[in-house]
């Protein structure tokens, strides 16, 4: 690489990286409580942009709210932040975020060790089977249980794309 693209290519990190504030304001992340009584959407810059509480909660103790309203805050945090590095990435490469994440001494939301793994293909598949009425998936079976046994264009004929997880 000479030296003017080692140029241009810095001045071209340099406008992106004044786009970086503006892309924090505009990474949302938003979560629920498991029984529906709160929701909350943040910016990654941690500004409230919304939040519903449900009526039954007027008369639940006030240190429970707080509590279940900073929990569920914590968790839109946490999507806000994976929200801001996936664009960021975007815009500047992986490489910068790993540099983030290194500076910073804490993993993106998605590396974390503590993120759910989410469902397997199998449990996947199933749920959506019985969502839509379909019979094709039946529920897992015991493993002393035989199995049997498919060919390989079998096995490919029932795989969903959709259930591969991405951390990006």
């Amino acid at each position: 690489m000479n030296t003017r693209e080692l140029i241009d290519l810095a001045r071209s990190r340099e406008e992106a990286l004044g786009q970086v504030a503006s892309l924090m304001a505009e990474a949302r992340g938003s979560a629920h409580a498991l029984d529906g009584s709160v929701e909350v959407t943040v910016d990654a810059l941690g500004a409230l942009k919304r939040l519903w509480l449900a009526p039954s909660l007027v008369s639940a103790d006030p240190s429970r709210v707080s509590a279940l309203v900073l929990e569920v805050v914590r968790v839109a945090m946490a999507e806000a932040e994976q929200d801001c590095y996936n664009r960021v990435g975007l815009l500047l490469g992986e490489e910068a975020g790993l540099l983030v994440e290194a500076l910073s001494g804490r993993a993106a939301p998605a590396r974390s060790s503590d993120d759910d793994p989410g469902m397997t293909v199998e449990e996947f598949q199933r749920l959506r089977a019985e969502r839509v009425g379909e019979r094709r998936f039946p529920a897992p079976v015991a493993a002393s249980a035989s199995a049997s046994v498919e060919s390989d264009e079998d096995e490919w004929e029932d795989f969903d794309p959709a259930s591969l997880r991405s951390d990006r």
